[in-house]
């Protein structure tokens, strides 16, 4: 197992395909073949999600509806986890399904090794099942993984203030604000200023326990 011997995830496992669950959640990396529940999912939400993201470059293709471009996304993912700067999962419901139903995206990205040891998360859920707490889940099975197997000192998760539904995700799971970040991040054409919520390893070494036996040892709240 890994440095502390109690996440699911083994070291030599991380880079190839790492599968991280909660009771109700599996996060494991975005495959081609996740195409058609990824576009599905993805044009249903589409007013619901695009309002809070980058737009796409002039000229590039869309994933939703360019399979190329999906399986370009997917190999890109997959690039980041071999270099050890990125892992990007798709979020999987498991509670009362048949197999596990795509719903939305998890990722760690930004990896920054050396003196730094930090990197950003990023998440979005399909509004259908939004405030069912499958993201808080998924968030601590995230942090567990990014803290006990990654190895980092930080996590950043950075939204803007006017997003209450992404804002209740670490209001609820209490990271710390360090503050607003004016005009920080481009989003849908407009520089938006963003909340930065953060926690540190020391932070998640006092918490664990509580967050572990609240979140992955048990049906969630």
């Amino acid at each position: 197992m890994g440095r502390r011997g109690r996440c699911i995830v083994a070291i030599d496992e991380i880079i190839d395909c790492p599968v991280v669950e909660g009771p109700r959640v599996l996060l494991r990396p975005l495959e081609s073949d996740d195409f058609d529940d990824w576009r599905d999912v993805r044009r249903r939400n589409a007013e619901w999600l695009t309002r809070w993201e980058p737009r796409r470059g002039f000229g590039q293709p869309d994933p939703v509806e360019d399979r190329q471009a999906f399986a370009m996304r997917c190999a890109t993912r997959r690039r980041e986890r071999q270099l050890g700067s990125g892992w990007g999962f798709g979020v999987f419901l498991t509670d009362g399904a048949t197999r596990p139903a795509f719903a939305g995206e998890l990722n760690l990205s930004n990896v920054v090794r050396g003196a730094f040891r930090s990197a950003h998360v990023g998440y979005w859920m399909d509004e259908d099942r939004a405030g069912n707490g499958y993201i808080p889940e998924a968030m601590v099975a995230l942090c567990r993984f990014a803290f006990d197997e990654v190895d980092l000192h930080r996590i950043q998760v950075s939204i803007v203030p006017r997003n209450a539904r992404s804002r209740r995700v670490v209001e609820k799971l209490e990271f710390r604000c360090e503050g607003l970040a004016e005009r920080y991040l481009e989003i849908a054409g407009v520089w938006e200023d963003h909340l930065r919520y953060a926690m540190t390893a020391e932070e998640w070494c006092v918490r664990r326990a509580d967050l572990v036996g609240s979140w992955l040892e048990s049906a969630g709240r």
